[in-house]
C-alpha cells in the first residue's frame, strides 16, 4: 500500500483549518520543521500536501503541470473579481490568452514602459515635501497602478486611483476572511461581508468598462494590450466578448499592480531597518545616476539595487503561497496523491530555508553578488512561480522595483514612523499595523 506524508494531528472534523486560518506562515513553519519537505495536513474536508522539496516542486510546476490546476479551494473565492482572466483561467483558453498576452511584456516593450515608470514617479515625487507622512503602501500602490494602467492600456487612472483603491482593499479583505472559513458562503447570500464585496466588484467593473469605452471611442487602433485584444478574433471571426476584454483588463491592473506595490513596501521598510544597506544604495545611485533621474540603460550598473530588491523579495515575497489541485491520482516522491489534494508551495519557506541560504532570516543583498542565483538550486526562489505558469509580468515587475526604488532613494529617505508591520496573508503578502513613514530629503 502507498504511503501518505507525514503531518500533525488534526481536529476531527476541521482538521487543521483553524491554524491554518489563524497564523499561516507560523503554521507552514511548524509543519516544514516538525515533518519534512512533504507534509499532509486537512483543511476542513479537504487533504492537502505542503511541499517543500525541490524536485517535487518541479514534478508539480514543470514535469507533470497537466496534471495540476489552480487550487479550487482558492480561487474559487476571486471568481468576481477576475472573472475569467489569465490568473484564474486553466487549459486551452488559459493558452490561448497567454499567448495573446505575452507580446505586452517582451523585453523591447517593457524597455519602452521603463521610460512610463520614471516619469511617473518623479511626477509622483514632486508633489513630495521633506517631513511629509503618508501611507508607505498607500503610496505606492496608488503609484504602480498608475503606471500599469498608462503603460498596459494607455489609461489616465489618477482621478480613481483612491476610489480603486479602497474597492480592491475590501475585496482582500472579504477574500481572506472567506478563505478562512469551513464553509462557504454563495455571493447572492445577502450577508454584511457580501455586500460590501459585490459593492467593491462593481466600483472596480465601473472603472474597467470606462476604460474599454474609450477605447472604442478612440477606435481601438493603439498598440497598448487593450487595444491588441480589442482587434483580435476568433477562428469564426468572432472579438472578444466584452465580459472577457473586462476579466483580462481588470487581472492585468490589479495583480499588475499589487505585487510590486508590496514589493516596494516591504523594500522601504528592510531599508529603513539597516542603514548601512540603505547608504550603499545611495552611494550606488549617486555615482550612476550623478543627480539626474533613473533610465532603462542604467539597470547593468545598478547592482546593488537589483539585490535590494531580490533580497526584499526573498525575505517577504508578495507571492507568499501558491497551490495546485491533483486532477488525477499520482505519486510524488513515492507518496500517494489523490485525486482533488492541494499541493501547497510557499516560497515564504522556501526562501527561508538554511540549506539555500546562510543566515536565511538576515536581510543581505551582499548574497546576491557574484553569481550566487545561478548557483541556487532550480526552484529554491520562486518569487514568481515557475513552470509554464510563470508570471507573465515578472521582468516587467523587476524593471519597474528596480527603477521606482532608484528614483526615489536619488532623493528621499524613507524612515519609518509607526510600528513594524506584520505579514497578513491573503492573495498576496500585505503588512498590517504600522504603516506611517516620514520622507527626509537628502
Amino acid at each position: 500500500m502507498d504511503s501518505t506524508p507525514p503531518g500533525p494531528p488534526g481536529h476531527f472534523l476541521l482538521g487543521h483549518l483553524p491554524e491554518f486560518a489563524r497564523d499561516t506562515l507560523g503554521f507552514v513553519e511548524a509543519a516544514a520543521r516538525g515533518y519534512g519537505d512533504i507534509v499532509r495536513f486537512r483543511l476542513a474536508g479537504r487533504t492537502a500536501y505542503l511541499l517543500n522539496d525541490l524536485d517535487a516542486i518541479e514534478h508539480v510546476l514543470v514535469t507533470d503541470h497537466r496534471n495540476f490546476i489552480k487550487h479550487t479551494f482558492f480561487w474559487r473565492h476571486v471568481r468576481a473579481i477576475f472573472g475569467a482572466g489569465l490568473l484564474t483561467n486553466e487549459g486551452d483558453f488559459w493558452l490561448r490568452q497567454r499567448r495573446l498576452i505575452q507580446p505586452a511584456f517582451h523585453h523591447e516593450r517593457i524597455a519602452g514602459y521603463g521610460r512610463i515608470m520614471v516619469e511617473y514617479t518623479e511626477r509622483r515625487l514632486a508633489r513630495w515635501r521633506d517631513g511629509d507622512t503618508f501611507d508607505v503602501r498607500a503610496e505606492m500602490n496608488s503609484l504602480t497602478f498608475e503606471i500599469v494602467a498608462r503603460s498596459l492600456f494607455d489609461a489616465e487612472v489618477a482621478a480613481e486611483v483612491e476610489e480603486i483603491g479602497e474597492a480592491f482593499n475590501t475585496g482582500i479583505e472579504q477574500i481572506a476572511a472567506r478563505f478562512r472559513r469551513p464553509y462557504r458562503i454563495p455571493d447572492r447570500v445577502p450577508t454584511p461581508g457580501n455586500r460590501r464585496y459585490r459593492r467593491a466588484v462593481a466600483r472596480m467593473d465601473a472603472l474597467i468598462y470606462r476604460i474599454i469605452a474609450e477605447h472604442r471611442d478612440r477606435g481601438a487602433g493603439g498598440d497598448d494590450l487593450l487595444s491588441v485584444l480589442m482587434r483580435v478574433r476568433d477562428d469564426e471571426d468572432r472579438p472578444m466578448s466584452e465580459e472577457q476584454l473586462r476579466d483580462e483588463t481588470i487581472t492585468m491592473l490589479l495583480a499588475g499592480h499589487e505585487t510590486t506595490a508590496l514589493a516596494l513596501t516591504w523594500t522601504w521598510w528592510l531599508l529603513s531597518q539597516h542603514p548601512a544597506a540603505a547608504g550603499r544604495l545611495e552611494v550606488e545611485l549617486d555615482a550612476v545616476l550623478a543627480g539626474r533621474p533613473p533610465r532603462v540603460e542604467d539597470l547593468p550598473r545598478l547592482a546593488w539595487t537589483e539585490a535590494v530588491v531580490k533580497e526584499s523579495l526573498r525575505l517577504y515575497p508578495p507571492a507568499y503561497s501558491f497551490g495546485r489541485e491533483a486532477l488525477q491520482e499520482c505519486k510524488i516522491a513515492g507518496y500517494r496523491v489523490p485525486a482533488g489534494t492541494t499541493l501547497f508551495i510557499f516560497p515564504w519557506v522556501l526562501h527561508r530555508d538554511a540549506r539555500w541560504y546562510d543566515d536565511p532570516l538576515a536581510f543581505r543583498p551582499e548574497r546576491w553578488a557574484d553569481g550566487f542565483e545561478d548557483r541556487l538550486p532550480r526552484y529554491a526562489y520562486l518569487p514568481f512561480g515557475s513552470g509554464p505558469r510563470l508570471c507573465i509580468g515578472r521582468g516587467f515587475a523587476m524593471i519597474e522595483a528596480v527603477l521606482i526604488v532608484a528614483a526615489i532613494a536619488r532623493r528621499f529617505r524613507i524612515e519609518w514612523a509607526a510600528e513594524p508591520p506584520r505579514p497578513f496573508t491573503s492573495i498576496t503578502l500585505r503588512p498590517t499595523g504600522g504603516l506611517r513613514a516620514q520622507i527626509r530629503a537628502r
